[in-house]
Formats: structure tokens, C-alpha cells, sequence
């Protein structure tokens, strides 16, 4: 942990040549005028126009910005319905049909930065402060652990008391806990941290790599830098709106080869907020071949000590959220699509079927959240508890447990994934992008997510989780059979199956 003082640490930050290095002609790759020109010009695309648009994604081919703003600019409801079900063929062909869950950890809300609608900002009397001490945080991990979660992401607010060494312990001491489940025989352990962490420099992101860091993801917020300015006040870290804008750039050059995006949908315009995101993946597939491993689109929300959700005028629908999504889907097949807990169950089982590949269950944002809460999940079946205004960022929509979220996908027969092989088979970065673009990822998604299920169903669910999680299984392996692909591969079937029926017999984490 840092010894400067908050001012001292906050004045070393950023460093400009980290940001200079990336920028063209003293440009960087946020081109307002180009944006607005490509949405005005799109206007009233023909049917046909769209159609081909489709195909291209259906081929997996990343969009160009004229193509995307033109699938914004559709406005007939029947041709949203043919996107919506394109969409869907999409994230199918590239990632199967399954759902990766995770579960978020938050670890601090000390906070340097002052943003509007955050409710960790400093100014923001309201919020209970804390850090979790490395027993706090493995008791954290312990009852996420315990619901069967294999994936986190790790989340922390910009302070000199939460910095590059703080995070690196968080990091060790959360991939020490190994807890036992609950009705199987496994023993269950968190396989994977992504993080979701302000920008760094490159020489602290390569400690991140080091310890063992999945994915980093920085969301810009808004790329609307006039409403960005707005929202972050100058002279705080996070009002440098370039040194936030190429941190996933860094993280790159860094060797973090998994990177990810997003924007805070309702600070500004939805349409130019989704332009700033395929700009964003442009300027990486440009700058380093590969483009971000996974989008995420949160809606603005209510946060204690905030009126910015409630006076916003760019407020984004559910309908306009799933048209986001399949637009993100289609423009950049080849990136995974985070749904989160901010919104209701209903919505988010219904906009699974858009081309979301990920999402969050049990979720507590709160510090200390899931500790406050394990007494009433030993009682209760799926308990949807309390929330604290104020020792949290904002206000889930969503709290259901794992166990249901699980449970209530197995009956739209929709398979859950707690994999984690490509990573720890170094299917990553530059690597992963060309066999999700010619559908190869997803024939490992399919066997990786059969196993991981097999696991959790027989280490944590719940009795009607597992008799419905067992129909889905033997939906898969029925596929299976069928799929020309797997015919092909006599010797790659007979590895998953021996995985398969060492797994019934209480073997754990083996993967193809």
C-alpha cells in the first residue's frame, strides 16, 4: 500500500507519454464529427442494405461504422425482429449456446475521483467507507465460492489505499481459498480473477499479468467528451478523459491480451455511445490485431448521493437496451456480450436471447456484501435480500442466487459454463479471436461447458436445479452425436467423455 499522501499519489498518476504514444497526428481515435455524419447520413436504410449487413455478421466479419450506423437507424419493427433473431444465430455460431456466470467482489469504495453519478464518489457523505482486510476478503470469496462460482471480477475504487500493491494481494490471497461444496465431493475454488480496475500504467498492468489477472476491463463511461468533462471534473484522475480512453491500450502492450469495454448507457446518447464502442474496438483490432474480449452496455441507475439517474435525459428503455445488445452483437460478432445485475430478472432472461454470452448471480455490491448475507442464505432457499444504499455503488435490479439463475435457464434448456480452460490452455488474445471468428471456440465452449455444468450440478445444486440441469445435460450430449464436427473428431470425443464419466466419479476441473 502506497505511503504518499492522497495528493501526492494522485498528482503521479497518469503519465501523458502513455497516452501520447497511441495518438495519430495528436488525434485520438474519437472522431465526434465523423460519428454524428455516419448516424445523419444513415438515415432510412433500405431492407435489402440491412439484410447484407446481417450476412456480414453471420460470416463473422466485424462491421464498419457506416454499417453499424445504419442497423442503428432501422426503425421497421419487422426488421428489428429479423435483427433480434440474427443476433441470436450469432452468438451461437461463435460461442454456442451457453451463459457464463460470474460474480462480482468488491473489495473498496475509497475513491478519489468525484464522478456525478457514482455513488463511491469523495464528495459523497452518504456512503459508509471500507477496505477489506485479506480475512475479510477471503470470507468474501469463501461464500462465493460455496454457491459454485469459478469466475470473479474484482472491483476497487481509485485510491492510494486500494493500489497496484493492494490489488496484487487481493489477487493472491482471493486464488488461495479452496472451500468444499456443499453436496458433492469437489472442492471449489475461484480459477479465474478478471478485474474491473481504473486505468494504470503499463508498469502496473504487467504486475496484474504477473500475478494471474483474466480479463481488465476499464469502461470509458460515455465517449462523448463534452458530456464526459461534465460528469468528471478536471483535475481529478479520472476527469483525464484520454488517459482513461487508451488504458485497455496499455493493458495490451502490457501483455494483458484479454481486454474489456463498456459504456454507462444514459449519460448521454445511446446511438453515439454505440458508435464509441465499435470505434474502440477499430483502433485495437488496428493498433494490435485483436479487438476487446467482451462489451458490456449498464444502464444508468440510482446511486445515494447522486440525482443524475433521475435528471438525465438520454435514460435508455428496455427496448432500446435490447436493440443495443443485438447491434453490439452484430457489429462485433466475435466479442463476448456482459449482461449485469442492474437489471430485472424478467428483462435480462429476455435479453439473454439477443447474444448476451455473460452474466452476473448472487451479485452483492456492497463491501462486505456477501458475508452480511450468508446467514440468510443458509436458511433461506433464494433469499433476494436487503440491499444498503449506502455502502454501494448503485441499486441491483436483479439479486436472485446462482442455484435459481441456473435453474431458470435449465428450463428455456439453456446450458450455464463456469469454464475457464481457454485461458489455461492459452486460448487468449490474438489466438482466441481466430477460432471464435471460424466458430472453432465455440465447439470447445460447448464440451468445456458440459463438463463445468456436470460439476456444479453435482457439487451445488439445489434438488430441482439438478433434476432440470439434467435434461439440458443430456440435450448436449445428444447434440453431440449429431454435430458433423465432433464426428470428425473420434479421439477429442473420447477424451471428453472419459473428462465426463471421471467427473461423475468425483474428479474436478478437467477440461479440454
Amino acid at each position: 500500500m502506497s505511503d504518499l499522501s492522497v495528493k501526492e499519489w494522485t498528482d503521479q498518476v497518469i503519465k501523458q507519454e502513455e497516452i501520447d504514444k497511441y495518438l495519430i497526428d495528436g488525434k485520438d481515435f474519437i472522431d465526434r464529427a465523423n460519428i454524428n455524419q455516419d448516424l445523419e447520413q444513415q438515415q432510412d436504410p433500405d431492407k435489402q442494405y440491412i439484410r447484407d449487413i446481417m450476412q456480414k455478421s453471420l460470416d463473422i466479419e466485424r462491421l464498419s461504422p457506416e454499417e453499424t450506423a445504419a442497423l442503428i437507424n432501422v426503425d421497421d419493427p419487422n426488421l428489428w425482429e429479423e435483427m433480434y433473431a440474427t443476433a441470436n444465430k450469432v452468438k451461437e455460431k461463435v460461442y454456442d449456446n451457453r451463459i457464463v456466470f460470474f460474480a462480482p467482489l468488491y473489495l473498496s469504495n475509497l475513491c478519489v475521483n468525484n464522478c456525478a453519478y457514482c455513488g463511491f464518489k469523495k464528495d459523497n457523505t452518504e456512503e459508509k467507507r471500507k477496505i477489506l482486510t485479506k480475512e475479510e476478503m477471503q470470507e468474501e470469496t469463501r461464500v462465493m465460492v460455496r454457491e459454485g462460482h469459478k469466475r470473479m471480477i474484482a472491483v476497487w475504487g481509485e485510491h492510494p489505499k486500494s493500489d497496484i500493491d493492494y490489488m496484487v494481494d487481493c489477487m493472491k490471497n482471493i486464488y488461495d481459498v479452496e472451500e468444499d461444496a456443499p453436496y458433492g465431493p469437489g472442492t471449489g475454488s475461484i480459477r479465474r480473477i478478471n478485474i474491473n480496475a481504473a486505468p494504470m500504467s503499463s508498469e502496473d498492468l504487467r504486475r496484474l499479468w504477473e500475478v494471474g489477472v483474466g480479463t481488465y476491463q476499464v469502461f470509458q463511461e460515455t465517449y462523448h467528451k463534452p458530456t464526459y468533462t461534465k460528469m468528471h471534473p478536471p483535475g481529478t484522475i479520472k476527469g483525464n478523459y484520454r488517459w482513461r480512453l487508451y488504458a485497455l491500450h496499455r493493458a495490451m502492450e502490457a501483455g494483458i491480451d484479454d481486454v474489456a469495454t463498456g459504456a454507462l448507457f444514459g449519460l448521454y446518447d445511446w446511438k453515439y455511445e454505440v458508435m464509441g464502442l465499435l470505434y474502440h474496438a477499430i483502433d485495437l483490432e488496428r493498433q494490435f490485431g485483436i479487438g476487446p474480449h467482451t462489451i458490456s452496455f449498464p444502464r444508468l441507475m440510482h446511486a445515494a448521493g447522486s440525482k443524475v439517474a433521475e435528471e438525465s435525459p438520454y435514460l435508455v428503455s428496455d427496448e432500446e437496451l435490447k436493440k443495443i445488445i443485438t447491434i453490439l452483437r452484430l457489429a462485433v460478432p466475435y466479442t463476448g456480450l456482459i449482461l449485469t445485475a442492474r437489471e430485472d430478472a424478467d428483462l435480462r432472461d429476455e435479453l439473454i436471447d439477443v447474444g448476451v454470452t455473460q452474466t452476473d448471480a448472487s451479485t452483492r455490491i456492497g463491501i462486505g456484501g456477501y458475508s452480511d448475507v450468508k446467514e440468510q442464505w443458509d436458511r433461506l432457499s433464494n433469499d433476494e435480500s436487503q440491499q444498503k444504499e449506502d455502502e454501494q455503488q448503485f441499486i441491483l435490479g436483479d439479486t436472485r442466487r446462482l442455484d435459481k439463475m441456473i435453474g431458470d435457464l435449465a428450463k428455456e434448456d439453456i446450458i450455464t459454463s463456469f469454464c475457464t480452460a481457454g485461458y489455461r490452455c492459452g486460448r487468449t488474445g490474438e489466438k482466441i479471436m481466430g477460432l471464435l471468428c471460424n466458430g472453432t471456440e465455440g465447439k470447445f465452449c460447448k464440451l468445456n461447458a458440459i463438463l463445468t455444468y456436470k460439476e456444479y450440478l453435482e457439487d451445488y445444486a439445489s434438488e430441482e436445479t439438478h433434476k432440470e440441469g439434467e435434461k439440458v445435460l443430456q440435450k448436449e450430449l445428444d447434440q453431440l452425436e449429431e454435430m458433423e464436427f465432433f464426428q470428425d473428431k473420434p479421439e477429442m470425443m473420447e477424451e471428453f467423455y472419459n473428462y465426463y464419466n471421471r467427473i461423475e466419479d468425483g474428479e474436478r476441473d478437467l477440461f479440454i
